[in-house]
């Protein structure tokens, strides 16, 4: 009976948290919705937004080139922006629940190195070659070169690692990190005239949104995200261990293969079109743990709205302080991301 109302008590807790982060999620979209150097003033987005519901019929004083500058190029940017901000967060919180360590992220066995490698070979050695593509070639072998780093990292760890614990994992991302980004600086050294594009990708962006771009990337995302959430509860069994969690009846090597994966997947793919965004997948997971708790099962959910919505209000400042011209978003999460991440280890550290 004690154990019954535990139990009642956390499931209405948690509807509160889930319902305290969509209502966050609608509050940053339809701001980053209402901000920008040009378009409507920003009070009447809301209205607009209004008039285009079946049934509705308001006087919102839009313009249909207002509106295209609103539907055409902030909404797919906000789109996006919450696509990345979601994965790179969950991705994240699935990284440091399979290593049992904090302080991983998304980029841990190679990923962004690997979508940075892709990405300076499409817009070097390359050039020529993808010209006559029906494709961007960056997205496309950026996502490649991503998913392939990881995949090499993981057969190295096998190798030498022989059960390829979290341990050997980690040490082999290092070692598969240090060697792509040797060979992506030695291609830069060789072609200096798209050192600034390729700097200009790799700080991230997302001022080249469309709608085309979140149509590609959603696929990608709903798959991991569903995998992932299908394995919460795994996550929180790992907690305790890998012997522990092999007792408990969990296939450890298997769990750890799927989310590994999965986790990098989805961020493959929104790297691809973003470029490299640092600290959404470290420090959300950090935050939702100080207030929400550790446990994986909500954890991972809130993660991903809260973390879509972290990138979508540190986007409106990039729009905005060096107009016309615009600040990376990467830039605008280092600032935020640093300091911040630094409060959060100090309460942390208060905290025990």
């Amino acid at each position: 009976m004690l154990e019954q109302f535990r139990l009642s008590l956390i499931e209405r807790s948690s509807r509160w948290w889930y319902t305290g982060a969509a209502v966050v999620l609608a509050a940053a979209v339809l701001f980053g919705a209402m901000i920008g150097p040009a378009g409507p003033e920003w009070w009447r987005v809301p209205l607009a937004l209004l008039d285009r519901l079946p049934g509705v019929d308001i006087d919102s004083g839009v313009s249909d080139v207002e509106w295209a500058i609103v539907w055409e190029i902030r909404m797919p940017r906000v789109a996006l922006g919450g696509l990345v901000g979601g994965m790179l967060a969950a991705a994240g919180t699935s990284y440091q629940g399979v290593f049992r360590n904090p302080l991983v992220d998304p980029y841990l066995l190679g990923a962004a190195s690997g979508a940075g490698l892709g990405a300076t070979i499409a817009l070097t050695v390359g050039r020529d070659i993808t010209a006559s593509w029906p494709v961007d070639p960056v997205p496309t072998v950026a996502f490649v070169f991503s998913v392939a780093t990881v995949l090499v990292t993981y057969l190295v760890g096998g190798t030498f690692g022989g059960n390829r614990s979290g341990t050997t994992l980690v040490l082999a991302g290092v070692a598969v990190v240090a060697f792509t980004t040797a060979v992506q600086t030695f291609i830069l050294q060789r072609n200096l005239d798209v050192v600034r594009e390729v700097f200009a990708w790799i700080l991230g962006r997302l001022s080249g949104a469309t709608w085309a771009n979140v149509r590609l990337v959603v696929p990608y995302v709903l798959v991991s995200v569903v995998v992932l959430m299908l394995h919460r509860r795994h996550l929180d069994v790992l907690r305790v261990g890998d012997e522990e969690a092999a007792s408990l009846g969990v296939s450890v090597a298997r769990t750890r293969v799927v989310i590994v994966l999965a986790a990098t997947f989805g961020t493959a793919a929104v790297v691809s079109v973003s470029g490299l965004i640092s600290f959404v997948g470290l420090i959300i997971p950090h935050l939702i743990r100080l207030i929400a708790g550790s446990s994986y099962r909500r954890l991972l959910p809130l993660s991903i709205m809260l973390g879509a919505a972290f990138l979508i209000i540190a986007d409106v400042p990039g729009r905005m302080l060096t107009s016309p011209a615009e600040t990376p978003i990467g830039v605008v999460t280092a600032f935020i991301g640093a300091p911040f991440f630094v409060l959060l280890l100090r309460a942390r550290q208060t905290q025990r």
